[in-house]
């Protein structure tokens, strides 16, 4: 169940944001495949959320390919290789077509790269990497991809299992296991480099996993694994964290691991790997307070354990681990969640990134 929530939280770093321009009129879904050290591609139809992979499809990339993140240009992806000590970074361009073709040579990173974050303008990649306890953030060249590692990176960080960038830019928020507790280390950004901003925040689980900002940036959500609750803390102007009044609120399923709020900010999607399900609550715009939909949780196939929203917000993607590993798509309306199909890759996929 470790590796299981720990493979479910490096998705998102998995979204592009809803950011970029529109290939062909096209979507298309990148999602990898760490048993078989692949990049599976598949096109998205956007009129129905129906998944068809391409013919050139999957791709061999690095050793045990972990996680996969699109620029919000869509011009070009990366992808974190932890396998076999290889513990680089892959650089892709993205053709018209949705295909992809490497550009060499790999980028080195620190020990057990597992997650990858872009800020949202695109300028910088952050790497954690959970084994050398830091992170390795990169200047991204504008047109080509290219990785310039930032002065002063890798940068010391807890055990940093998960991440995501405040939609501002300004901020990196990063969770990390503890033996009784967990912590969120909040850090400000500054040309790509990290100051910590304030002692790590203690949360209420000593295993908390997924991150997601609503799109405001005034809201931050944590799912805690082991006591089977979400967190939320609202943000300050200065980036700092404080917990909600009603916060940790019980998500009332097992082992809640992957979050996602949609692209309006409206509705907060929640993996429960212990119950096989979806769970889905309205936001209180005001407050942050997620509320549960009258029709939620929605059946999953088993073991959920990470999610990437379409860019418009009409369907939901859920990677599994169960013994029907792949990936299921969903419709999505008003929260609602209505299951279209389900597509097997033959090994477990870890992160899914989405783009137009």
């Amino acid at each position: 169940m470790v590796q299981k929530a720990l493979a479910a939280i490096f998705v998102f770093a998995c979204i592009a944001g809803g950011m970029g321009c529109e290939k062909n009129g096209s979507h298309y879904v990148y999602a990898t495949v760490p048993a078989a050290s692949q990049l599976v591609v598949f096109r998205e139809d956007p009129y129905s959320g129906v998944l068809t992979q391409l013919s050139e499809s999957p791709y061999t990339v690095g050793s045990g390919a972990q996680s996969v993140v699109v620029h919000p240009s869509n011009k070009f992806l990366y992808v974190a290789n932890p396998g076999q000590d290889e513990n680089d970074v892959s650089l892709f361009d993205i053709n018209s077509d949705g295909t992809v073709t490497e550009v060499t040579p790999r980028t080195v990173v620190g020990t057990l790269p597992n997650v990858l974050v872009i800020d949202p303008s695109g300028n910088y990649l952050y790497v954690a990497n959970v084994r050398s306890n830091n992170i390795s953030v990169f200047s991204i060249t504008s047109g080509t991809g290219v990785l310039t590692p930032v002065p002063g990176s890798p940068f010391n960080s807890l055990t940093p299992t998960n991440m995501v960038v405040a939609p501002s830019g300004k901020f990196l928020y990063v969770t990390a296991p503890g033996q009784n507790e967990g912590f969120i280390e909040v850090f400000s950004v500054t040309a790509g480099a990290l100051t910590a901003l304030q002692n790590p925040t203690l949360t209420s689980d000593n295993s908390p996993t997924s991150l997601a900002i609503n799109p405001a940036g005034t809201f931050l959500y944590v799912a805690n694994t082991t006591s089977s609750s979400i967190s939320v803390f609202s943000i300050a102007a200065n980036g700092t964290l404080a917990e909600i009044a009603g916060s940790p609120l019980a998500d009332n399923y097992k082992s809640p691991v992957g979050l996602t709020i949609d692209p309006t900010g409206s509705y907060l999607y929640v993996a429960n790997q212990g119950s096989n399900n979806i769970a889905t609550f309205s936001i209180t715009s005001a407050t942050g307070f997620p509320v549960a939909i009258t029709d939620s949780p929605f059946a999953s196939e088993t073991e959920p354990s990470f999610l990437a929203a379409d860019p418009n917000g009409r369907y939901l993607y859920v990677g599994n681990q169960g013994g029907s590993a792949g990936i299921q798509a969903f419709g999505a309306a008003s929260g609602s969640l209505n299951s279209i199909a389900t597509y097997r890759v033959g090994n477990t996929v870890t992160s899914i990134a989405v783009a137009q």
